[in-house]
């Protein structure tokens, strides 16, 4: 039993499989570009030969370097888990770089030591991408042992960009000592402790590493590097307290996102997309000339579909800019996230209005050049504008995309249900730039008539130093949304037909 345990540990089941079959073909075609495969071998300080694939477009951008994102797998997997990573980080102009660890497989080496080796094979791709001209920043996303190996080596390498950690476990004995009870192996408890002794010794001699010295509580405290911490809430193997563990002690800026499913399920979409926006930020992949044509990219948006898988990040892009032009910037400081749990029907639904207040202040432009200052009046205890404005891009905040548990800040829709005795329209929070003045409650009817005449009359004011650049983002925004919701209305028109 206790032998069949340290199997477990340290020669799990070992992935053997056709690479030409497993992974993304030497070409092929994701989101309108193309892309290679390049597979590679490396070989490690104990002269195991790693197994490499590295994910490019094709053609590369002439004088362009590309940020790369390291994927490191489990015990049990292979390169090919990192398919996935593939279909969201390429279209951002991020590579993807993938190898199965030593001991994993088709590299050499006969056991794996869940992170301790690992750290070594993953510096010697780390050291190769270095050399690579065409790459500049790197990223890491492991999981499970992958975690553990791309936190250890975070330790050592703060020039790291940024860091996925999905399901990583805090200390390998305590996870041991957890896992003798969760796969209910019958030992007397007082030989428990004496049985992981033994195993302690057995995989030291095996596989070349002390359990005891595997413990991510001892490097989180040092590591620096920012990241983004993910765990699955019904995870019976390395149970959820052992991400809470490393995030508490965690140095670096960090985030967490708990979601559901076990250790095994697959990941929800909107974990991947909070793994996009927090790469895109961390990495700032350039937007070259390679890529699709530019106004293809800002306008070819009609074959969104909900729940597609796509990269969404650029209607995300516009959404916000939009919101940054049409809403005061006076709060940068904090940046409110747009939803990225929403469709793409529902986010496009909901800046509808957004373009054509756009549109309309576009218009009135010439004509608006009042002297009377911003001013909304009727504030509920105090209540600022600063809670309904948006700073110019949620892309440099990655830790506040809604799949991390909601932002802090209040939604324009939550300002308005503050109070209902001052409700303030759409456009008030789309442009608070412009003077709202509010009626008060008046004692004859025609006193309310005549305000309501006023009111009537009265035109929405800006500042007269309405900056030149701003008006054009402005402008420029507007057109591009409402040429995304009239693609998508005929898109979805002609499928009907």
């Amino acid at each position: 039993m206790i032998d069949q345990f340290i199997n477990f540990v340290i020669r799990p089941p070992r992935a053997d499989y056709n690479p030409d079959q497993y992974l993304w073909e030497k070409d092929f075609t994701l989101a309108g570009r193309t892309y290679k495969r390049q597979d590679l071998e490396l070989a490690n300080a104990r002269g195991h030969t790693l197994r490499c694939s590295h994910y490019l477009p094709s053609p590369f951008p002439e004088d362009t370097p590309l940020p790369c994102v390291i994927y490191c797998h489990g015990n049990s997997g292979c390169r090919a888990d990192a398919n996935e990573a593939a279909v969201i980080l390429l279209p951002s102009n991020i590579t993807v770089f993938t190898l199965d660890f030593s001991g994993s497989g088709l590299s050499d080496g006969d056991y794996v030591s869940l992170g301790w080796h690992e750290r070594d094979d993953l510096k010697v791709v780390v050291s190769y991408l270095r050399s690579n001209k065409q790459i500049s920043c790197i990223g890491l996303w492991g999981r499970s042992m992958g975690a553990v190996t791309s936190l250890l080596y975070g330790a050592e390498d703060p020039s790291i960009a940024g860091m996925v950690l999905d399901s990583a476990f805090a200390n390998l004995f305590d996870l041991m000592m957890e896992l003798v009870d969760v796969y209910k192996i019958r030992l007397p408890k007082f030989t428990i402790k004496m049985a992981v002794q033994y195993m302690r010794w057995v995989i030291q001699k095996k596989a070349k590493f002390d359990i005891m010295d595997l413990n991510c509580l001892k490097v989180a405290p040092k590591t620096f590097i920012p990241a983004l911490f993910g765990h699955a809430s019904e995870d019976k193997f390395i149970q959820p307290h052992h991400a809470d563990l490393i995030f508490d002690s965690y140095a670096g800026d960090k985030n967490m996102i708990k979601f559901d499913g076990d250790h095994n399920s697959s990941r929800p979409q909107f974990y991947y997309d909070s793994v996009s926006i927090f790469f895109f930020n961390v990495l700032h992949p350039p937007q070259t000339s390679s890529s699709s044509n530019k106004l293809e990219r800002y306008y070819d948006l009609g074959d969104l579909k909900d729940g597609a898988g796509m990269d969404e990040s650029l209607l995300y892009e516009i959404i916000t800019g939009l919101r940054s032009a049409c809403t005061d910037t006076a709060s940068s400081s904090v940046r409110p996230s747009i939803p990225t749990t929403k469709p793409v029907s529902e986010l496009l639904s909901e800046v509808a209005p957004l373009a054509n207040i756009a549109d309309s202040m576009a218009s009135e432009n010439a004509g608006l050049c009042s002297d009377e200052p911003s001013n909304l009046q009727g504030k509920p205890n105090g209540q600022s504008e600063e809670c309904c404005s948006y700073t110019s891009s949620n892309r440099e905040s990655w830790g506040r995309c809604s799949s991390l548990g909601g932002s802090d800040e209040e939604s324009p829709a939550e300002c308005r249900a503050v109070d209902n005795n001052h409700e303030m329209t759409l456009k008030a929070f789309a442009t608070p730039l412009r003077s709202i003045q509010q009626k008060s409650p008046a004692p004859a009817k025609e006193e309310e008539k005549k305000k309501k005449k006023k009111k009537k009359k009265k035109a929405l004011t800006v500042p007269k130093k309405l900056k030149g650049e701003k008006f054009e983002k402005l402008e420029a925004f507007s057109k591009r949304l409402r040429h995304c919701i009239l693609r998508r209305v005929n898109h979805q028109r002609h499928r009907s037909s």
